[in-house]
Order: structure tokens, then sequence, then C-alpha cells
């Protein structure tokens, strides 16, 4: 596999993109608002400060997933770091390399752009997602994930 096969995501792909989003929340059956997504993937393409969104292609060309980085600043960790928001392979793409080279291809991105951390987060019952993040370095955070949606 090269780097060819991730790629930053452009208005070509857009609707490719969305149909795949809209698969990734039906796996676990969260609400899919597909205005909000493409008002989200705007901001995002209009706004390279706080992320990035990459297609992944596999070697012919077809478009088989995505990524998406989400950019904070930690003071703990000294600068820049990265969420790995989302991670996404379609159902034929799976078991084959390509999740593992995106997770590399992640933490590439990471070391070459100055960025102190990659954080991510994987759902309890996804026993494939968490080895493969655990097989590239990652580990359990002594931390607990929270969530506060303001009112």
């Amino acid at each position: 596999m090269n780097h060819e096969i991730i790629r930053p995501l452009t208005d070509a792909f857009l609707d490719v993109f969305i149909n795949m989003k809209r698969d990734f929340f039906a796996i676990d059956g969260y609400p899919f608002d597909e205005t909000l997504m493409r008002e989200n993937t705007g901001y995002f393409l209009a706004h390279p400060e706080a992320g990035a969104v990459f297609m992944i292609f596999d070697e012919t060309g077809a478009p088989i997933g995505f990524l998406i980085l989400a950019f904070m600043f930690s003071f703990e960790f000294g600068g820049r770091i990265t969420f790995l928001d989302e991670l996404y392979l379609g159902d034929k793409a799976r078991g084959k390399g390509y999740g593992k080279y995106a997770v590399n291809f992640v933490k590439e991105y990471a070391a070459n752009n100055n960025l102190k951390a990659i954080f991510l987060e994987v759902e309890h019952h996804n026993e494939r997602a968490r080895g493969l993040y655990e097989a590239s370095g990652f580990k359990d955070h002594h931390r607990r994930l929270m969530i506060c949606r303001p009112e």
C-alpha cells in the first residue's frame, strides 16, 4: 500500500463521503442528519486549522472508507493534539490491512505536523477496532471520557 490510498477529501467525493458517514452511523444506530453532516464537512474543508478529512481508497482507486482528525490544544501535552474522531472502512475493505495502514497514516501525519498526542474513542463492543488500536500502540488512558452537551 502507498500513501496515495489516503487523500484529503475533495468535492468530487463529497457525496460518497456523506453516504459512508450514513453507513457508519447506522452501525451503532446513531441518528444521522445529512444537512448537519454536509455543514460540518464544509466547515472542516474551509477551516483546516479545525481538522482534516481524508478518504481511503483501495488499489483500484475505489473509495472504501474515511478518517477524520479534529485538532485541539492541550497544555498538559505541550501543544496541539488530535482526536481521531472517526475511522470507517466499508464491509468489503475490513480485514485486509487498510485499518492498520490508516492508523499508521494518522501516526505519521501527527508526527509530521507536530501534534503531541492522538486520542480516540472506540465502542465497547468493537473488539476488532480495539485490537487494531492496541496493536498500533494505543493504550487505555487512566482517565474516564465524560461528556456534557450544553443546553
